[in-house]
């Protein structure tokens, strides 16, 4: 099942829209808003794999939406305005709907973020020792006690060990859900460490041999619980 969440300013594209997403039957439609601001806090409550996005909204359009993303989801503009196909293809979208848009030329798009899905989940194969990741046409294999930290970047993930680090074509949460949750923790929106390259936490961040890592103030409760539930003895 692919969530989705439909943003546009128009109430009638947004229902039209809506429509052919409830036509498809492995589309589940999490939410719709008529503002990129709407959708901001609604990313932040569910999880959401495709945005249908509509391009010229006021305040913030969707292009400028999409950059202003640590890590977002798969995206299909939905736009009347052809101009604007070139900077979206930039951004790595799945797909760019010109308007009026046909159930046809929808369903065609639909059926590219499904691959693209089913293709993405199968890049990570993980194991209690060691898992694989494709990177640049190749699969490494990279060890589980070599990880330093991982750093969400647009639709990638940069793995950075001891040795080296690892670009791969993976959504974060994807990787987060995978990792054993006894060996990594979430520190920031972008940001997943491994409690064992943990050395010190001062402040509002968390360092390691090589890098001193942001820790949001959203993230600083379970991180310290985590350590202290387990190392620290009272």
């Amino acid at each position: 099942m692919i969530n989705c969440l439909v943003v546009d300013d128009e109430p009638i594209a947004r229902e039209g829209m809506m429509e052919y997403v409830r036509q498809i039957d492995y589309l589940n439609l999490v939410a719709q808003c008529k503002s990129a601001a709407e959708a901001a806090g609604l990313l932040q409550k569910h999880k959401i794999d495709l945005i249908f996005l509509d391009i010229q909204m006021p305040k913030l359009t969707g292009i400028e939406f999409v950059k202003a993303l640590a890590e977002p989801p798969l995206v299909i503009f939905t736009t009347a305005y052809s101009e604007y196909a070139l900077e979206g293809f930039e951004l790595d979208v799945v797909d760019y709907l010109l308007k009026p848009i046909s159930f046809a030329r929808f369903l065609k798009a639909v059926e590219k973020a499904q691959n693209y899905l089913h293709a993405r989940n199968k890049e990570v194969s993980i194991t209690s020792d060691f898992f694989f990741v494709k990177c640049n046409g190749k699969i490494e294999k990279i060890m589980m006690a070599e990880v330093v930290y991982i750093e969400a970047m647009a639709n990638y993930v940069i793995i950075y060990t001891k040795q080296k680090k690892y670009i791969t074509y993976l959504t974060f949460s994807g990787i987060e859900e995978q990792l054993p949750a006894e060996l990594f923790v979430r520190i920031h929106k972008s940001f997943l460490v491994a409690i064992s390259a943990i050395q010190t936490i001062d402040g509002n961040e968390v360092i390691t041999s090589s890098m001193r890592l942001p820790l949001s103030k959203n993230h600083r409760i379970e991180v310290m619980s985590r350590i202290e539930s387990r190392f620290i003895k009272r």
